[in-house]
């Protein structure tokens, strides 16, 4: 398990005064980050090999929001590597180890040069100490978009949203789909299903369905290109 202790910045939160949902998914990629990187197996490392990793599947299950200047711990830990995909559990607790979310994600190992899965090499594999998962609700990979919603004006990809991959960031897309949100919907569970990779001044056209699934409000923003194929299909469930 890799953790690191940090206190909730004013830029990291929202108009409540609580720590948003990006920022937390922020805390989420910078945990398994440093981890890979103080194992040496991180990004210069990775593309010296011409790897990468991908993120195909998040899903991030928020129990409280921490407030302005709490005191937190973020943590990380794979528990399973099967040909070329990774799953890895994430987790961030109050000093007393309360939980305020835990999430779940899938990664695709791929060539860097022709975006092809990849076997986890066995030197890779070997640094990491796999551990039993977390208790949570896990749900299935597949997100389902209704076929009725709305189709809302296009987004074009622009430098900001791309990471050191020079595609877009997981992060980036669930920030976009969060834009369709209500103002007063609070996310509960966040479900992200990442099929394609989209790049600089690519369009991304977005499909917004909603429904009530055991009494809950669901939101679906499908984020496609011209001809509706999914880049990412995001799912937000109220609190």
């Amino acid at each position: 398990m890799y953790t690191f202790d940090s206190r909730i910045r004013y830029s990291e939160t929202d108009s409540e005064g609580k720590l948003s949902l990006d920022a937390l998914l922020n805390y989420f990629q910078d945990v398994s980050t440093f981890q890979s990187e103080d194992l040496g197996v991180g990004v210069a490392p990775l593309k010296e090999r011409n790897l990468v990793w991908v993120l195909a599947y998040w899903q991030i299950v928020v129990e409280e929001y921490p407030m302005l200047c709490d005191e937190v711990t973020v943590g990380t830990f794979p528990y399973a590597f099967r040909g070329c995909m990774g799953s890895r559990n994430f987790f961030m607790t109050d000093r007393s180890g309360n939980y305020y979310a835990k999430a779940d994600s899938l990664w695709s190992l791929l060539d860097a040069t022709t975006f092809k899965l990849s076997k986890v090499p066995q030197d890779i594999h070997d640094v990491y100490v796999m551990e039993e998962k977390l208790d949570m609700p896990y749900v299935g990979r597949k997100i389902p978009v209704p076929e009725e919603g709305i189709m809302k004006e296009a987004i074009e990809v622009k430098l900001h949203h791309l990471d050191t991959n020079k595609h877009v960031n997981n992060g980036q897309y669930v920030r976009m789909a969060g834009n369709f949100l209500p103002e007063d919907f609070v996310i509960g569970q966040m479900r992200a299903e990442y099929r394609r990779q989209a790049r600089l001044h690519d369009k991304l056209y977005p499909f917004v369905a909603e429904y009530e699934q055991d009494g809950k409000e669901v939101r679906v923003i499908s984020l496609r290109d011209e001809e509706g194929n999914p880049y990412v299909n995001v799912e937000f469930t109220r609190m």
